[in-house]
C-alpha cells in the first residue's frame, strides 16, 4: 500500500514585533518570527504563502525556563497549619514539606502538576525542570507528572528526589523510580536522577544515585547547603563539607544540578565552578526560609534561576533575585537576571540535546512567549536589562508557543479549560489537606547529629 502524501503545512509568521533573539548577551531586533515544524525558521519578512499572526505593539522573548521547581507545593496555597510555628529551617521541613509530600497520592500529585505546569505557561515559563517527592506514592509518580505537563503542552526535565529519611524501602524504591523512568523520554520530557540533601542521604544512597546519573549519562539534581544544618552534618558525618563529599562520590560533573549552595565555602565555589556543574539560585525560597543568601548570587558562569515551589513565574524570581542582589551589593548590573535565565535555558538545552534552546535564533526550538509590552522608551539589546527588571511581568503573557505550538492563546491555556481545572482540584486540595492536618511532624533530625 502506497502510504498517503503528507499534507503540507504552511509556516507560521508572528508579525510586527520586537524580538529578544537571546538574553546573554542580548540580541535584540525588529523581525517577523517564521516558525515551522516546531523550529524557527527564519527571522525577517514573512514567506509568501505563511500564516501571519499579528504581534504588533508586542514583544516576543525566548520561553522562560524555571531550572528548579517543586510541583508538588501547588495546592499548598493557604493550607492549614495548626502545629508550633518553626524555629529553623530543620523544623520548616519537618512541619510543613515533609508532613505534605507524606500526604500525596496520585490524584493529588496530578492536580499538583497540572496546576504547577499551567500556572508556570501563563506566566510564560515553557520549561519546568521538577524536583519531586511523594513518599506514599513512588512508582509511577513521575510518569503522572510527565502526562499532566505533557498534556499542557510543557517542556519538562523530571527526576525523584531520593532520601533515607523514610526508610530504607522508600530510598530503593525512589532510586528505581529514577531508573525507570530514565527509559522512557518523550517529546517534551526529559529527565535526570534526583536526590534530596548530602543530610538526608547515606554513603550508600547518595553513591547509588551517582551510579545511576553516572550508567545514564545524566546529571544529579540534588539541594546543596540551603542550610548550615547540611554542612554541620556532613562535617559530623562524614569529616568534610557538602561539596567535598559530593566530589568524593561522582556527584560533581559538568551534568550536575545543585539547588541553592547557600552556605557553600569558598573552597567549595572554586570545587563546583571547576566541574562545570551549574548552580540554581532560588532567591524568592531563600528569603522565605531565611537561610542567606548563596555566594553564587555575586559570580558568573554556570548559575541558574529556580523557583523552589513558590511559583513558575520567572519574571517576579529573575526581579526578586535581582532586587535582594542589589540590597547586598549595589554595583550589582541589571544584566544579572539575564545572565542567569540565559544559563538555565543552556542547562534545560544540554538535556534535551538543543543547545540553541532559550535563543530565537534559525534552528531553535520555537519555545517562545508574547507579551503585551510596546514602551514608552526606547528597547535594544543596550537597555533590555533594564526594561526587563522594571517593565515586565508575568500579567503581560498574550500567547506562549511550546516546540511551534501556541499552548497559551490571549491569557488562557489553549489545551484545557482553566476554570473546570480548579472545580477539579478543589475537593482534591480539601481531601490533601485533610490528610494533612491528621499528619504529624517529621522525626527525622539531622540536628541531634550535628
Amino acid at each position: 500500500m502506497v502510504a498517503a502524501p503528507r499534507a503540507v503545512v504552511p509556516p507560521l509568521a508572528l508579525c510586527g514585533a520586537t524580538v529578544v533573539v537571546a538574553l546573554a548577551p542580548p540580541e535584540v531586533v525588529r523581525a517577523d518570527v517564521v516558525v515551522a515544524e516546531g523550529r524557527v525558521q527564519a527571522l525577517g519578512a514573512a514567506p509568501a504563502g505563511a500564516v501571519r499572526r499579528d504581534c504588533a505593539g508586542s514583544l516576543i522573548v525566548p520561553g522562560n525556563v524555571c531550572a528548579h521547581h517543586h510541583l508538588y507545593s501547588a495546592l499548598s496555597r493557604g493550607m492549614p497549619y495548626s502545629l508550633a510555628p518553626p524555629t529553623d529551617f530543620t523544623e520548616i521541613l519537618q512541619r510543613i514539606w515533609w508532613r505534605l509530600d507524606r500526604c500525596l497520592d496520585e490524584e493529588s500529585v496530578r492536580a499538583s502538576a497540572i496546576r504547577g505546569g499551567l500556572d508556570a505557561l501563563l506566566a510564560g515559563t515553557t520549561t519546568i525542570v521538577d524536583h519531586h517527592a511523594s513518599p506514599n506514592f513512588i512508582d509511577g509518580s513521575l510518569d503522572v507528572i510527565a502526562e499532566a505537563l505533557s498534556g499542557l503542552g510543557a517542556r519538562s526535565v523530571l527526576c525523584y528526589e531520593v532520601t533515607d529519611r523514610d526508610g530504607p524501602e522508600r530510598a530503593v524504591a525512589g532510586l528505581m523510580e529514577n531508573r525507570r523512568f530514565l527509559a522512557r523520554p518523550g517529546a517534551l520530557v526529559r529527565s535526570l536522577v534526583g536526590a534530596h540533601a548530602s543530610f538526608t542521604l547515606s554513603d550508600e544512597t547518595l553513591e547509588g544515585c551517582a551510579e545511576l546519573a553516572g550508567e545514564a549519562g545524566v546529571g544529579l539534581h540534588i539541594h546543596v547547603a540551603e542550610d548550615d544544618v547540611d554542612e554541620r552534618d556532613s562535617l559530623a558525618r562524614h569529616g568534610m563539607r557538602v561539596a567535598e563529599r559530593l566530589a568524593d562520590k561522582n556527584v560533581l560533573t559538568g551534568r550536575a544540578l545543585l539547588a541553592h549552595c547557600v552556605h557553600v565555602d569558598e573552597a567549595e565555589v572554586e570545587s563546583i565552578e571547576a566541574a562545570g556543574a551549574t548552580v540554581v539560585c532560588n532567591p524568592r525560597s531563600n528569603m522565605n526560609n531565611a537561610v542567606g543568601r548563596s555566594p553564587f548570587n555575586r559570580r558568573a558562569g554556570h548559575v541558574a534561576l529556580g523557583t523552589d515551589g513558590i511559583s513558575g513565574d520567572m519574571f517576579a524570581e529573575s526581579q526578586a533575585g535581582f532586587f535582594a542582589a542589589k540590597e547586598a551589593d549595589l554595583a550589582t548590573a541589571p544584566q544579572w537576571p539575564l545572565v542567569r535565565l540565559a544559563q538555565g535555558a543552556r542547562l534545560a538545552g544540554q538535556v534535551f540535546d538543543e543547545p540553541l534552546l532559550g535563543t530565537l535564533r534559525p534552528g531553535a526550538p520555537a519555545d517562545l512567549c508574547v507579551l503585551r509590552y510596546d514602551p514608552p522608551t526606547p528597547l535594544g539589546a543596550d537597555n533590555l536589562a533594564g526594561h526587563w527588571v522594571f517593565g515586565l511581568s508575568a500579567a503581560m503573557v498574550r500567547d506562549v508557543y511550546v516546540a511551534g505550538e501556541r499552548v497559551v492563546e490571549a491569557g488562557r491555556s489553549a489545551r484545557v479549560d482553566a476554570a473546570q481545572v480548579a472545580a477539579r482540584e478543589r475537593p482534591v486540595t480539601e481531601r490533601l489537606w485533610g490528610r494533612l492536618e491528621a499528619t504529624p511532624a517529621h522525626t527525622y533530625d539531622p540536628r541531634s547529629r550535628s
